[in-house]
């Protein structure tokens, strides 16, 4: 009997980190590069919205660190497939850093198809100019 609950306690502790890593890993990232200095835009407020019918619903709201990354930009809540945008709101950005910039925000609209999946917004930045795609 001893040798039976050795051998559960260890599969417990294999398993025990997948479940961790399984459970920390968000649903949606993002991650901004400003092209201009090829530097990461650190203190950018990026929005995440949901597209609930003729509008949007705002769900979470974070900063980009100093590395420029989101990395938990998902709220704490069941992902649901659908139609969402993060907004990012550069204008304070290159205010801090005493340039001009031609958009204000950028809204980046994308479809969740598998809540199963991770998605990344990563931003390639400019005071005139941006270019986004679908991050891994």
């Amino acid at each position: 009997m001893k040798k039976y609950l050795s051998v559960l306690t260890l599969a417990a502790m294999l398993a025990a980190p997948a479940a961790v890593m399984a459970a920390g890993k968000n649903l949606l990232s993002a991650h901004i590069l400003n092209q201009q200095t090829g530097k990461p835009a650190q203190n950018v407020e990026v929005t995440l919205e949901q597209k609930q019918g003729g509008g949007w619903k705002m769900l979470n709201t974070a900063t980009t660190d100093a590395d420029g990354r989101i990395k938990a930009l998902y709220p704490e809540q069941t992902p649901v497939a659908g139609d969402y945008r993060v907004v990012f709101k550069t204008a304070k950005y290159f205010a801090d850093q005493k340039q001009e910039s031609f958009f204000p925000e950028i809204p980046v609209e994308f479809r969740i198809s598998s809540t199963e999946e991770h998605y990344h917004i990563p931003l390639l930045l400019s005071q005139y100019g941006y270019s986004t795609y679908r991050g891994s």
